[in-house]
């Protein structure tokens, strides 16, 4: 948790954040408003994150068309803040994982983009592939374990801090016309954490 918060990782994380934009959470703050508030607020929810008391908010709910009109895709806002820690939660998180991701992975990776994937795809094409097959587990994040996935996370992350704060926001709940549902399983796809 330590590294998680320490003023070179935060700031980094700040700036991914600013850069990225987005819409408000349920606090309706603006990434905007996000860095008076930390020069106000941080000391005390740095402490409330070491001290393992830190509660993330519910996210803020909304519905967006699947590609090709394939229904409608759910997605979970978090607040401005919460995805600050959960951008530094990731800085530190991404390289103790990656190593065990596929080569043939590209979604949310460092250094890898959709650009990277269809190069792959033109050199597959080039050494005389001739099949493609696409492949989507119909709402896999919505049906994520939270005690399996915890399980596998705490496989290779020691700090039970980290792996409390990790289950609260799994369990933070989503907000949507303006009620809180508790979420027992699941991960709402929308937050720097998610991938």
């Amino acid at each position: 948790m330590e590294l998680i918060v320490s003023r070179e990782n935060m700031m980094a994380a700040l700036s991914r954040v600013v850069a990225n934009k987005g819409a408000p959470g349920i606090d309706a703050m603006s990434v905007e408003q996000l860095k008076p508030h930390l020069s106000e607020h941080w000391l005390r929810i740095k402490e409330e994150l070491l001290a393992d008391h830190y509660r993330p908010a519910p996210v803020r709910g909304v519905e967006i068309p699947k590609p090709g009109g394939k229904g409608m895709r759910q997605l979970g806002i978090p607040t401005v803040l919460d995805r600050l820690i959960q951008q530094a939660m990731h800085q530190v998180l991404m390289p103790i994982f990656d190593p065990d991701f596929s080569t043939s992975s590209y979604g949310f990776r460092p250094g890898r983009s959709a650009h990277d994937a269809v190069l792959a795809a033109r050199s597959y094409v080039a050494g005389g592939r001739r099949f493609v097959v696409d492949l989507d587990l119909e709402k896999f994040f919505d049906r994520v374990n939270h005690d399996v996935l915890m399980a596998r996370v705490a496989r290779k992350v020691a700090d039970k801090r980290v792996l409390r704060l990790i289950r609260r926001y799994l369990q933070a709940g989503l907000m949507m016309g303006g009620i809180a549902t508790a979420r027992s399983e699941g991960t709402p796809q929308g937050g720097p954490l998610t991938p």
